[in-house]
């Protein structure tokens, strides 16, 4: 027994011994090698991140992830990659990398084979040119030999975790959005060599998906178990085992993913077999989940996805997608429904050739369900194309609407009706080709009855009887009647009868009568945007026929009657803010439709119209239409400023080129944009104008919106107390960039004033600053706007004369440094009175023709080129007296703020011009001083010029005896 307890002594005894040291170990190694691990990893970092990388403080400890030793940082922050360095890419509480134990403490090498990164936050960015803001991994150029020699820290991953990521991905360029929060994710496998499989679980709280704007997933749950094999040669992956379950729907992947240079390579399958009903409506927005808890959902579905291709924006190269939907014996039924929904059957098929939807095929081959006798609903749909469309199509049911609402137990809608439908379709669908499918159909809603939760009162009386017919797939042979198609909103109502024959040449008789409160009816389906007290009241009647406006047959159309809207705001997508309609009285007069009585505001901006618009009907028949017209507008005060596209405003219905440059332009403003439907005369009349703090006074003038250009003629207004006259034309290009030209005429106006009120005074006319006294000027540019819809100097052509009729110019640092050298302080104070200055402007440049003023008994002529950014190359002739006829040259050079003069020489030393770039508004090559060149040089440039020259002649000789 003795022995057995010494044996027992000795084994505790050692073990405790093992366990000290190694917590001692756990304890001495980080304080022993922090200095080795925190440089090496600062080393790393700054050697192979493009972006800049910032953190509050490191630790190195065995504790954080036992056993293993990491270095921590702390509140970490990276910067996007160029041109995103000024953004935040990706911040974490902690990014900790596990190092190799056995070759830091044998080798003093730092092997980093684990990461670990805690409550991150990244934001992953493409733009709509495709540049990317992750691209900060700077790895060594493939044509270097690898240093096995060189010591650091390098990479040999076996793990990453990740834990509590919120991840947003937004790629404007592909228009895809994947939004995911609470994401956990654990990764496994030789991630350092060449081809691995990597073991990945992951899980996500919250997901949001999106595709041009339409969400496809919001909200959703996402468990994902996956094994993907990686070549990090060729940046493939292929997916050998990947389990994804989104809410309750389990899916299955298989196929590859290759990132190529300009894009991906893909071919992925995805599939969701054998599944129920209620687990395919589980990825239904959240909206509708509350709904599925409370109803009984039996039936089998299956989902089946196909994306196969390349993507390249480069090349517009987009991957094919199929997908197939299969529902069978569905079975929906609320507690309280009298009869269930049965027999819900549905198979629908998808494919979008290269996601190009002029290629998209739908075919429902299936669609049906049972309400009891007598009451079910049976389509099949067919279709190929878009803009020409092939389609073949059965529609057929009859159904009770208040036991379709029951049986599916609506929460927030009360629906009652019997709808009954019968329409067969056969044929092209296109509007440029004016053709439509062979159909015979009806559609008709009888004692209808509309209320929701929103709103205490129903729309109700809700009668619809609806004909479709077209017998030989024309438009010519299409009719539509509408009789009738009538309801009632709180005791107004509200009806419309419609005739529309021949849609080649519409022939219509509509009649409309009713009033409409539009900010309750909004109210009704929980729409914002209108206000509570706007209406629309209409008594119309409109006979007659599409040609006969087209054709100025006047004398047969038949329309007549009024349209009033109060108190109705109305948005557009170009516009950040809404237009708000106070009143609006409209009369319709035959082709006209009189604008009687018109008052609006935008902002801060007023408008009174008054005059009328033609072929408004036209407008609304003809997929293409234009509205013409011809209005006086009044206005108070208008700033330009709040039309501007990128402003903000409250408009959330913007388009999406509008949207997309105000995320990657957040500090801009945008330029004007121009509805390209409208060719409009104005005679306009506003006591102020505003832009970018500039005032225009008193304006009147002619305008004209034709085809999203806006030409001002014979327009003038006060500007800085003189009145400005202006032939002008603008046209946007996009949200950020817009084109210009004008010609403008300007009668003695005070210099200082303009210097000091107009920055593009101070900006293309510097001398300005030392000038006082009126001067007039006649002048034409054309040039494009920036994105803060300020002039690009180097887009300016054009010229012009300013007549310097009344001026002082003291202490131009140009002409005092001529006075300096010449020993003549008159150059401080020269006499300019009536002097006239030419000038012609391109790519940056400022050609200044020869003019001659008056200096005590000299008289001075300057030529020569100057830059907006200061550069001076000016030939100075001095004449002298009598008369000015003999004189001798100077050249001034350098800068207006340095002038370098040269006396009795006339070479210069040139300015090399900037290159602009016209289609991307960008400038190339900003100006610059030319080299100086020997005259041995320029004398070889000038033998040279001569070859070219003799051997252009040859050639025009050889080509005439040949013939």
């Amino acid at each position: 027994m003795e022995r057995y307890r010494k044996i027992i002594l000795k084994i505790l005894k050692w073990t405790g011994i093992s366990v000290a040291v190694v917590l001692f170990l756990l304890f001495i190694i980080p304080i022993l090698f922090p200095g080795t691990i925190s440089e090496q990893v600062k080393l790393f970092a700054n050697k192979h991140l493009a972006g800049k990388l910032d953190y509050k403080r490191t630790h190195l400890t065995f504790f954080r992830h036992f056993p293993s030793l990491t270095v921590s940082v702390d509140n970490l922050v990276l910067q996007g990659s160029k041109p995103f360095q000024n953004d935040t890419l990706l911040t974490a509480r902690e990014v900790a990398v596990g190092i190799n134990l056995k070759n830091l403490i044998f080798d003093r090498e730092v092997k980093i084979d684990e990461i670990y990164v805690t409550d991150a936050n990244a934001h992953v960015f493409v733009n709509s040119k495709g540049e990317a803001n992750y691209n900060v991994y700077v790895s060594k150029p493939s044509n270097e030999p690898r240093d096995t020699t060189a010591s650091g820290a390098s990479i040999k991953l076996d793990l990453i975790r990740f834990k509590n990521w919120n991840i947003k991905y937004n790629d404007h360029s592909a228009r895809v959005l994947v939004d995911a929060k609470g994401l956990n994710y654990t990764g496994k496998g030789g991630l350092s060599e060449d081809i691995f499989d990597l073991e990945t679980n992951l899980d996500i709280n919250k997901i949001d998906f999106s595709l041009d704007r339409i969400y496809y997933a919001k909200q959703k749950t996402l468990h994902a178990d996956l094994i993907t094999r990686i070549n990090t040669n060729a940046l493939t992956f292929v997916l050998r085992k990947n389990e994804l379950k989104i809410n309750e729907l389990p899916l299955k992947f298989t196929g590859f993913l290759s990132i190529l240079k300009d894009g991906y390579n893909l071919d992925i399958k995805a599939a969701s077999e054998k599944t129920t009903i209620r687990e395919m409506i589980s990825v239904l927005p959240p909206q509708y989940l509350d709904w599925a808890k409370d109803t009984k959902i039996e039936g089998n579905s299956d989902l089946y996805f196909h994306l196969k291709g390349q993507f390249s924006e480069p090349k517009n190269l987009k991957p094919r997608l199929k997908a197939r939907l299969l529902v069978k014996n569905g079975f929906v039924s609320n507690g309280k429904a009298p009869v269930p929904m049965n027999n819900l059957n549905m198979d629908l098929n998808i494919d979008l050739p290269s996601l190009d939807t002029e290629q998209l095929g739908v075919d429902l081959k299936k669609l049906s369900f049972d309400l009891g006798k007598n009451n079910n609903f049976r389509a099949v749909v067919k279709t190929r194309g878009f803009n020409e469309m092939q389609v073949n199509a059965n529609v057929k049911g009859a159904v009770d609407l208040q036991t379709l609402d029951q049986a599916l137990g609506l929460k927030d809608i009360d629906v009652r009706g019997l709808m009954n439908t019968n329409i067969q379709a056969n044929g092209i669908f296109s509007l440029d080709k004016k053709l439509f499918p062979k159909t015979n159909g009806y559609l008709n809603l009888k004692n209808g009855w509309l209320k929701t939760k929103y709103y205490p009162n129903p729309i109700q009386n809700i009668n619809l009887v609806t004909r479709i017919i077209n017998t030989d797939g024309t438009f010519k042979s299409l009719g539509v009647k509408l009789d009738p198609f009538s309801f009632d909103f709180e005791g107004n109502p509200v009806f419309v009868n419609a005739d529309l024959q021949n849609f080649e040449d519409v022939l219509y008789k509509v009649r409309a009568k009713g009033v409409l409160n539009v900010g309750r009816i909004y109210k009704v389906f929980a729409k914002k945007g209108f206000d509570v007290s706007g209406l629309i009241m209409a008594d119309l009647s409109l006979n007659g026929r599409q040609s006969y406006a087209t054709k100025a047959q006047y004398s047969k159309l038949d329309n007549k009657g009024t349209l009033i809207l109060k108190n109705i705001k109305a948005t557009t997508e170009y516009l950040p803010k809404s237009f708000f309609i106070k009143q609006g009285n409209f009369q319709f007069e035959n082709e006209k439709m009189w604008f009687r009585k018109f008052f609006a505001t935008y902002g801060k901006s007023d408008f009174a119209l008054n005059g009328y618009l033609l072929n408004t009907i036209n407008y609304f028949i003809e997929r293409k239409g234009t509205l013409h017209g011809k209005f006086n507008l009044n206005s108070n005060y208008i700033l330009i400023d709040e039309f501007m596209a990128l402003k903000n405003g409250d408009n959330a219905k913007k388009s999406i080129e509008v949207e997309y440059a105000k995320v990657e332009n957040p500090k801009s403003s945008g330029v004007v944009i121009v509805p390209k439907n409208l060719d409009v005369a104005l005679e306009a009349n506003a006591k102020k104008v505003e832009f970018k703090g500039l005032g225009l006074h008193d304006l009147k003038g002619n305008a004209l919106v034709q085809k999203g250009q806006v030409y001002l003629k014979n327009t003038s207004f006060d500007i800085v107390g003189s009145r400005m006259n202006i032939d002008a034309r603008y046209q946007d290009e996009s949200p950020l960039t817009a084109n210009y030209d004008v010609a403008l005429k300007v009668l003695d106006f005070d210099v200082q004033r303009a210097y000091k009120e107009i920055d593009m005074v101070r900006e293309m006319a510097t001398a300005a600053k030392n000038v006082k006294g009126i001067v007039s000027l006649d002048y034409k540019l054309k040039g494009d706007f920036d994105k803060d819809m300020k002039p690009i100097y180097p887009s300016l052509e054009g010229g012009g004369i300013v007549n310097l009729r009344d001026v002082e110019v003291k202490n131009l640092k140009m002409l005092s440094a001529v006075g300096d050298n010449l020993g003549s302080k008159a150059f401080n104070d020269p006499d300019m009175k009536g002097v006239n200055i030419e000038t012609h402007i391109k790519n940056n440049l400022i050609h200044v023709d020869k003019f001659t003023f008056k200096v005590s008994v000299l008289r001075p002529s300057i030529s020569g080129t100057t830059s907006f950014n200061g550069l001076l190359d000016l030939q100075v002739r001095v004449g002298l007296p009598p008369g000015g006829w003999i004189g001798f040259p100077i050249v001034v050079t350098g800068t207006h703020e340095k002038p370098k003069v040269k006396i009795f020489s006339k070479t210069g030393q040139g300015i090399v011009d900037a290159l602009y770039n016209k289609k991307s508004n960008k400038v190339i090559r900003e100006e610059r001083r030319a080299a100086k060149k020997s005259r041995r040089e320029q004398r070889k440039i000038r033998e040279a010029q001569e070859q070219k020259a003799k051997n252009a002649e040859k050639q025009i000789n050889k080509n005439l005896k040949e013939k």
